[in-house]
């Protein structure tokens, strides 16, 4: 059986940042609504929520947050949220008081891999019928603002976002580390010289063309490590402050 054949979109995977101007199918929204809905969740309580951003202010605001001017112009911007707010809301109405578990570390790490987990199989899903999307790691370089543009209660948090519609770009296939320096049989292996074994696929790295940078060469991956490693943002480093102010407990002190 050719598994690789079918599993050729997700083998096809590109980040796409630019969408045609139309519209994504209503039905097909709410057909994708399902899926992050039956997304596989940590001990059944489902703590994630998803804000659908229609409102173009609100867009706006995001791509400046993010520093992506094309945040805006997704058709479809979702925002994943890990959401321990509502299982507390429902807890307290039962018990009427607080309990020991509703804003801790554990809590958090769930409901932040619920909200993960349903953000990839939405897009799977739709990337199997021919949309294209992007996922949003930049929300997080200003969480405390995000908070304000969403409305967010204590107890939850904005995780990433995905934008989403008809591609209107075709970008090369990026290319990917090769397995063994990601998939080890039981246990982790230290590679001796790192730069040695990156080596080939640095030099395949130096003719991937980023549309990012339009018709200029990728940096190799070993130096596009030492910039994202020396490049710090202020914000996102006090994250575990927003964290803390959106009322979870980590225990840090």
């Amino acid at each position: 059986m050719d598994y690789k054949k079918i599993f050729e979109h997700q083998l096809n995977h590109r980040t796409i940042r630019e969408f045609k101007d139309e519209p994504v199918d209503p039905q097909l929204v709410e057909a994708l609504l399902e899926v992050a809905n039956h997304s596989a969740t940590a001990t059944g309580i489902q703590s994630f929520s998803i804000i659908r951003v229609t409102d173009p202010e609100k867009k706006r605001a995001i791509a400046q947050v993010g520093g992506q001017e094309y945040i805006a112009r997704a058709p479809e911007l979702w925002i994943f949220v890990a959401d321990c707010f509502r299982n507390q809301q429902i807890a307290h109405e039962q018990l009427k008081e607080a309990t020991p578990g509703e804003n801790d570390a554990d809590r958090l790490l769930q409901a932040m891999t619920d909200a993960i987990i349903a953000a990839q199989n939405v897009n799977s899903a739709l990337e199997s019928v021919g949309l294209g999307a992007v996922y949003l790691g930049s929300i997080l370089n200003d969480e405390a603002k995000l908070v304000e543009i969403l409305n967010l209660p204590k107890l939850t948090f904005a995780v990433l976002g995905l934008g989403f519609g008809v591609p209107n770009q075709q970008p090369q296939l990026k290319p990917r580390m090769p397995l063994s320096l990601k998939v080890f049989e039981n246990g982790y292996q230290v590679e001796e010289n790192y730069l040695k074994a990156i080596e080939d696929y640095d030099e395949e790295m130096t003719t991937y063309y980023d549309l990012r940078d339009a018709n200029r060469r990728s940096d190799s991956f070993s130096r596009q490590i030492v910039t994202r490693l020396t490049q710090v943002n202020p914000k996102r480093q006090e994250i575990f402050k927003v964290i803390r102010d959106q009322g979870f407990d980590l225990k840090l002190d």
